[in-house]
């Protein structure tokens, strides 16, 4: 028994180690609040804990044992290790595939823009273009503004591709603009918690009670709500500097 509760031991420590090299860095380097809420990975997460946390050091616990030629406990042990790295390389390239690149304030919202929400075309003309605001593999989440061209055909015609489940301006990195450019747009956009459509009652009374914890007016028409993959986030500036004061959750 002691046998096998040693190699479970070891290797449930390596899962860990790894798993928390994998997903530390990923979120050190772009799924820092609010990106990891916004993004909704909390699914992708679960399968990798649960292969490489519980599955993979539970099956070691059960072939493991001291009277096996050890030829064939490594080759078992191998076969799990392989399964284990397929789940890791799988959930890593979801997980980098839907990296946050953008928050993007765009019409009257904040919106998350992760990786694949990048329109394939549109990636390479801007970065064809050596744009400063293109995406590449190292770049890390910025806030941008994302207005729609002055063209007003062109405007319509990404109004409409949008509405029909198309590509966004949001997915247009060469109409993307410095954040500093668009806040007095924004100042135009932001509005009273109450006034907000995309909280409930409830949401919006507990976000109350998070700002004033927070030391943040709940009456000033100082907010802007930003979408992701779940519920939206309450975001609240500064007026006068327009300066994110906070990021608060609905629930």
């Amino acid at each position: 028994m002691k046998f096998r509760f040693r190699a479970f031991v070891l290797h449930l420590l390596a899962s860990a180690i790894v798993l928390t090299v994998v997903l530390g860095t990923l979120y050190r380097g772009w799924y820092y609040w609010p990106g990891w809420y916004l993004a909704g990975v909390g699914q992708v997460v679960l399968v990798l804990a649960g292969v490489d946390l519980c599955l993979g050091p539970l099956l070691t616990l059960v072939i493991a044992s001291p009277r096996k030629v050890r030829h064939a406990l490594a080759r078992d042990v191998g076969i799990i290790v392989a399964v284990q790295l397929c789940a890791l390389v799988y959930g890593t390239l979801a997980l980098w595939n839907g990296r946050p690149l953008y928050y993007a304030f765009s019409e009257n919202v904040l919106q998350l823009v992760q990786a694949y929400d990048v329109d394939p075309h549109e990636l390479a003309v801007a970065q064809e273009q050596h744009l400063e605001l293109a995406p590449h593999w190292y770049s890390v989440p910025r806030w941008i503004w994302a207005p729609l061209p002055q063209d007003a055909n062109e405007a319509k015609r990404i109004m409409s591709s949008a509405i029909a489940g198309g590509v966004d301006v949001i997915s247009m990195p060469r109409y993307f603009k410095h954040w500093d450019d668009g806040l007095p747009e924004m100042r135009k956009q932001l509005q009273k918690l109450d006034d907000s459509k995309f909280f409930s009652p409830a949401e919006k009374s507990h976000l109350k009670e998070r700002m004033q914890d927070a030391g943040v007016a709940t009456d000033q028409p100082d907010t802007i709500a930003l979408l992701g993959r779940g519920r939206p986030l309450l975001v609240v500036f500064d007026v006068k500097s327009l300066k994110i004061a906070g990021i608060f959750k609905p629930t």
